[in-house]
């Protein structure tokens, strides 16, 4: 039977009617094949995600330009060649009546290759990148404004613009990363010149009417990095673009690490208040919330004090794809929870290897390897 929780309430954003309050937020996987296109792992992982009851499915970030990309294994917008794989993911995501956003990036000084830019040349593990000179910043505005016009044209019902967890537009809003003098650094006002610049050229190019949401980081969760009463400003200046959405997150990758952070990772809802500060902030704009989100009890309260709009859920969903049907009575069964002590799919993508749960039952881990000519660790 199915419930009548809030979590499954019809919800209107930007002219796209979703029928329900849970979105698949985005996970890598590194599933793409080496060339930045769409592979038959990457079109059956969504097409289970979009399959689980979800309203609509993130697909992890894709790369606007081949400096930028931060793996490999990392879907590519860069050029035309990429829009037929993105168009079969679309349709697949389509085909289990769920909407299809795509999530594009660049990494900054977090990208893989040798050749890195960055707003400021500040070292990243053994890398010096070079700062980006005014012409190197406005090609990169272009790219993200062609990228969104290529998921357009594949079919997406909207783009998300990475803005989080440290990578190029973070590099630029944050006076850690950002130690440039010129209109983009100084004070927050310039720092805050670039993303904005990327939103503004998106939106001129796709047309307001184009949803376009926002990865937004809410806190570095460090001592001198960004906090929100900065970040809300920023949060406030999308508002007024009326940005479709902000999904809104905490910590860099220069913060993850730290102990305090490891083990309030390990919390429930690590940061949904994050989400409950910037929905104060900018009430007039949808509020997705994320960060280890397990139980429906937990969404339900999230939602009902009005905290967030809409649960995100990465790596929940990862480990229990059917976590939706669960949570509507569909499906009997209790829901598989993402270990907090776990980190496995997370050391795979580090070694180069495809994503995989440690949570995923003994058939489906054997199915999965098989597919990609692995055996059991």
């Amino acid at each position: 039977m199915i419930t009548s929780s809030i979590l499954f309430t019809p919800f209107q954003m930007k002219g796209l009617s979703l029928k329900n309050r849970i979105t698949m937020t985005p996970f890598f996987t590194g599933y793409s094949n080496k060339d930045g296109t769409v592979s038959p792992l990457t079109l059956e992982h969504y097409k289970k995600m979009a399959a689980s009851g979800v309203a609509m499915v993130v697909v992890e970030n894709a790369a606007i330009d081949l400096p930028g990309s931060d793996s490999p294994f990392q879907l590519r917008v860069d050029h035309d060649q990429y829009i037929p794989g993105l168009t079969r993911l679309a349709e697949s995501i389509h085909n289990e009546g769920t909407y299809a956003f795509l999530q594009i990036n660049h990494a900054g000084r977090y990208a893989y290759g040798p050749d890195r830019l960055a707003p400021s040349s500040v070292k990243t593990g053994n890398v010096f990148p070079r700062e980006m000179t005014v012409q190197e910043i406005e090609r990169t505005v272009v790219a993200y404004a062609e990228g969104t016009k290529r998921v357009k044209e594949a079919g997406f019902d909207g783009v998300e613009i990475h803005g989080a967890t440290g990578y190029l537009i973070v590099q630029f809003l944050s006076s850690r990363t950002n130690h440039r003098r010129d209109a983009y650094g100084g004070s927050f006002e310039n720092q805050m010149h670039f993303p904005l610049q990327v939103v503004d050229t998106v939106l001129a190019t796709v047309g307001q009417d184009y949803p376009v949401g926002y990865r937004f980081l809410a806190d570095e969760e460090l001592p001198d990095g960004l906090h929100p009463e900065q970040t809300a400003l920023l949060a406030r200046e999308l508002q007024k673009r009326r940005i479709a959405y902000l999904s809104v997150v905490g910590g860099t990758y220069d913060s993850f690490s730290l102990p305090e952070n490891i083990e309030k990772q390990k919390q429930e809802g690590f940061m949904v208040h994050y989400a409950d500060l910037i929905k104060k902030a900018v009430p007039e704009t949808p509020i997705i919330t994320a960060g280890r989100i397990q139980t429906t009890e937990t969404a339900k309260r999230i939602l009902e004090q009005g905290m967030a709009d809409s649960i995100g859920l990465g790596r929940v969903l990862f480990a229990d794809p059917l976590w939706p049907k669960k949570a509507m009575g569909i499906v009997a069964d209790p829901i598989v929870k993402c270990e907090p002590l776990c980190s496995f799919c997370m050391q795979r993508i580090m070694k180069g290897k495809p994503a995989l749960c440690s949570q995923w039952d003994k058939m489906d881990r054997k199915a999965f390897l098989s597919m990609i000519g692995e055996t059991e660790e």
